[in-house]
C-alpha cells in the first residue's frame, strides 16, 4: 500500500473508531497530533490567532481529518460551575504551581462552556466543622480539590453534598471516586537513577515524608532506585522540609543540613530545591560544584535562588485538563471509568547537578 493510501486508510480508521464507540474529537487530541497547547489549538480555531500561519494550517487540517464539530461541548451540554477548593497554605507567596494549575483549569472549563469558582481554605476552617461555602449555597455543579485536605474533612464533605468531585494532585485508596495525580513515584526513581548515571553514590532526600501523598510518593520512588543500586538509606539523609499541619516551608527548623553530607540531594519540590541551594551557598558550599541538587516540578519561584534547577516536569496543563474533564462528565452525568488517572511528565536537565565521572 502506498503512502499516501496509509495515510487515508488510518485517518478514515480513526474517524469510524471513534463513531462506533461513540467517542467526541476533544482539543487535546488535536493538540496532541499538532504538538502545541489545548489554548492555542482554540484560539486557532476560533480565529484568535496565537499562532503561525504553517501551524494554523496544520492545526486545522488534523481537526478536519479528525472530525472535530466546533463548540462539542458548549453545544451539547448545559452550562456548569465547577467548583476549585485549594488550602490557602498552597497558594502563598511562593506557592504559583496551584495558582498556575487553577489558571488552567478556569480557561479549559471556558473552552467546554462551563465555569470556576475557587474558595481557599484556612487551616481554621480545614480544623473545624465550616464546609467551603461554594458547596453550603448550592453555588456548583461539581468541585475539585487540590493539593490535598486532611481525610477526616474530605470524609464529611463527601457525607454532605452528593455532588461530583475529583481530586487533584493528590489520592487514597479509595478506587470509587476520581483522582488525577502525576506519575511522582517513577518520576522520582526516574530522578534519583539520573543522579546515579551522573556518578552520585551517596544522595539524601528532602521532603517531609507523609505530609502529602506525592511527597510520599516521591520519597518511596527515591528509595526504590537507591535500594536497586544496592545503596543504603541513612535515616540523617532523609531530611523534612515542612510543617505537617499547616504545609508551610520551614527552612529555619525543618530544613537541616546533615553533618555526613552527601553528593546530592534530591528535593520532593523545586521550591524545597530553591531554598537548599540558597542555605548551602549560607554555609559555604558551591552548587553544582561542591554539591548537586535536583527537584521536582520544573516550576520557577522567582527570588528563591538563581541556580537554574535540574527537575522532573510535571505536565501542569494536562493533569488540569482531566481534572476539568472528569468533573464536568460528572456533572453531566456522563458515564466513565472512575478511579486513579495518571499524568507522567519528563526529566529536564539545567544547571544544578554535577557529572562526577565521564
Amino acid at each position: 500500500m502506498h503512502a499516501k493510501a496509509e495515510s487515508l486508510a488510518c485517518i478514515f480508521f480513526d474517524r469510524y473508531k471513534r463513531w462506533i464507540m461513540g467517542e467526541k474529537v476533544r482539543l487535546a487530541d488535536i493538540a496532541e497530533k499538532t504538538g502545541v497547547s489545548i489554548v492555542s489549538v482554540s484560539k486557532a480555531l476560533s480565529g484568535k490567532g496565537g499562532v503561525s500561519k504553517a501551524k494554523l494550517e496544520e492545526i486545522k487540517k488534523v481537526a478536519s481529518e479528525l472530525g472535530y464539530e466546533p463548540h462539542t461541548y458548549a453545544a451539547r451540554h448545559p452550562s456548569c460551575h465547577v467548583g476549585i477548593i485549594v488550602r490557602e497554605s498552597f497558594l502563598t507567596r511562593f506557592s504559583s504551581f496551584y495558582w498556575q494549575m487553577y489558571q488552567y483549569m478556569n480557561k479549559i472549563a471556558s473552552l467546554m462552556g462551563s465555569f470556576t469558582m475557587l474558595e481557599v481554605l484556612t487551616p481554621d476552617t480545614e480544623d473545624g466543622t465550616e464546609m467551603p461555602r461554594i458547596l453550603e449555597e448550592g453555588k456548583v455543579d461539581a468541585y475539585v480539590v487540590v493539593g490535598n485536605l486532611s481525610e477526616e474533612y474530605l470524609e464529611e464533605m463527601r457525607k454532605r453534598y452528593k455532588v461530583p468531585f475529583v481530586y487533584l494532585d493528590f489520592a487514597d485508596d479509595d478506587d470509587s471516586h476520581d483522582c488525577v495525580i502525576s506519575d511522582s513515584f517513577y518520576g522520582a526513581y526516574a530522578m534519583t537513577n539520573y543522579l546515579y548515571d551522573m556518578g552520585h553514590t551517596s544522595i539524601a532526600y528532602v521532603g517531609t515524608v507523609l505530609a502529602t501523598g506525592s511527597i510520599t510518593d516521591r520519597f518511596l520512588g527515591y528509595q526504590k532506585a537507591v535500594i536497586e543500586h544496592g545503596g543504603r538509606i541513612k535515616k540523617e539523609w532523609v531530611i523534612d522540609d515542612r510543617d505537617v499541619r499547616s504545609g508551610f516551608i520551614d527552612v529555619e527548623k525543618k530544613l537541616i543540613l546533615p553533618k555526613d553530607m552527601p553528593t546530592a540531594f534530591f528535593c520532593n519540590c523545586d521550591l524545597t530545591a530553591g531554598h537548599l541551594i540558597k542555605k548551602l551557598e549560607k554555609n559555604g558550599y558551591r552548587v553544582p560544584r561542591d554539591i548537586s541538587v535536583a527537584g521536582y516540578d520544573n516550576y520557577t519561584y522567582p527570588g528563591v535562588c538563581d541556580t537554574e534547577i535540574t527537575t522532573y516536569e510535571v505536565d501542569i496543563e494536562e493533569m488540569s485538563r482531566q481534572a476539568v474533564e472528569l468533573a464536568l462528565q460528572g456533572a453531566w452525568g456522563e458515564p466513565h471509568k472512575l478511579g486513579l488517572h495518571i499524568v507522567c511528565g519528563k526529566l529536564i536537565e539545567k544547571k544544578s547537578v554535577k557529572k562526577l565521572h565521564s
